[in-house]
């Protein structure tokens, strides 16, 4: 990964005044006032470790989907934390594209799936892609929700069209190895799981996977 050297920032001063205080809040208070998001990207590829975990962490508060390639690539940080933390603030800008009334309808989507109502979430989604359907985790709620009801080749279209849009959706990828496992395309899963694992090495739940397609595919 390329890193940009610099005098330890301000950000830095920030984050070890939240490890202390644990005061999430005015941590990002003050991150939003001292830095823009352009400015928190390049502070994501710092020289220091304590850097990049303050700057991923803002961002997962602050930063909108204009972020996703930054956190894509701190998946893959030599830092653990950097890594945890990339994976949380990752899936928040997922939902943060479009409007604020496109999030408001997304964010509805998902209550319905955590509902279980997945049918109406299918006809939400559904509805609201004909308006936005550049909006990546939208496609991607339908899948879980097609999925859900049985639905696989459904879902394994809805991930592939995720996945297009935003290629560091590594739940995407993941959620289409799952459907192609359910459809018997096993060789399509595996290649889906190890998609999934190159973006994201720490989905330990993948790597399992892909170690019992492996033996089964290859007769072991």
């Amino acid at each position: 990964m390329s890193r940009h050297s610099h005098r330890n920032p301000y950000l830095l001063v920030l984050y070890q005044k939240y490890l202390k205080d644990q005061e999430t809040g005015g941590f990002i208070r003050k991150a939003a006032e001292c830095y823009s998001q352009g400015t928190l990207q390049r502070l994501a590829e710092h020289d220091g470790r304590l850097v990049r975990r303050a700057a991923v962490l803002a961002l997962g508060f602050l930063a909108d989907y204009e972020a996703n390639p930054t956190l894509g690539k701190a998946l893959q940080d030599e830092d653990r934390t950097v890594r945890t933390s990339a994976d949380n603030a990752i899936r928040n800008v997922w939902t943060r594209a479009g409007t604020e009334e496109h999030q408001q309808q997304l964010q509805a989507i998902l209550r319905l799936n955590l509902a279980q109502h997945f049918q109406e979430a299918i006809r939400r989604a559904t509805e609201l892609l004909d308006s936005v359907p550049w909006f990546a985790e939208i496609w991607n709620q339908r899948a879980i929700a097609h999925f859900a009801l049985g639905h696989y080749r459904e879902a394994v279209h809805d991930c592939h069209q995720t996945l297009e849009i935003n290629p560091y959706h590594f739940a995407a990828a993941a959620g289409m190895g799952q459907a192609q496992l359910q459809l018997g395309d096993h060789a399509a899963a595996l290649e889906s799981f190890r998609r999934a694992l190159r973006l994201n090495p720490d989905l330990e739940a993948v790597r399992v996977q892909i170690a019992r397609l492996t033996r089964r595919i290859e007769g072991r």
